[in-house]
């Protein structure tokens, strides 16, 4: 018997209520319909022994990597905050003031320097948090520059190292 008339005499029927004893199909068929219903003990357990294998493998790898990710996520939306600081800058002239912060970039500010040519809708739909759930700092001017744009890291503490660090506009390129 070839290889394909085996195949098919294993998927074909001796009645039309049971298949062949011995095939695939009734390995599968429930015990109604006259098979061997599912695997055995064995079976399950060797299945269980490679999930188990693989899951000690994989998991280690990506629990890992979620304060890297974090961190690129801050990166990635600090980015984004300075975009929507330089469109401010470029309409009004200036960056936001300390006092009126990061909420001048959703909604006119009130306090100080009250900008004319401000974009009605806004320059970013909503003030992001950081990725620890903490909101960003700002400080313009900055000792360092114009302004600068800080999350406070893990800890939401001032300073720290590694992954504690403080991510600002101004270091986001390290890492």
């Amino acid at each position: 018997m070839s290889g394909r008339e085996q195949v098919e005499d294993m998927w074909t029927m001796r009645s039309r209520k049971h298949w062949h004893r011995g095939s695939l199909a009734s390995r599968l068929m429930p015990r109604a319909c006259g098979g061997a219903a599912g695997f055995t003990f064995i079976e399950i357990m060797v299945v269980v022994a490679i999930l188990a294998i693989l899951a000690a493998l994989v998991v280690p790898r990506i629990m890992g990597r979620t304060d890297d990710a974090k961190r690129t996520a801050a990166k990635v939306q600090i980015r984004n905050i300075e975009g929507a600081l330089q469109l401010y800058k470029l309409d009004n002239g200036v960056y936001p003031s300390t006092e009126q912060g990061l909420k001048a970039l959703v909604e006119k500010p009130s306090v100080g320097v009250v900008p004319k040519k401000w974009k009605i809708g806004g320059y970013i739909p909503k003030l992001p948090e950081d990725p620890w759930t903490n909101p960003y700092k700002y400080l313009s001017p900055s000792p360092k520059g114009e302004y600068e744009v800080i999350s406070l890291g893990t800890d939401g503490e001032v300073g720290g190292e590694g992954i504690n660090a403080d991510i600002t506009n101004w270091n986001l390129d390290k890492d």
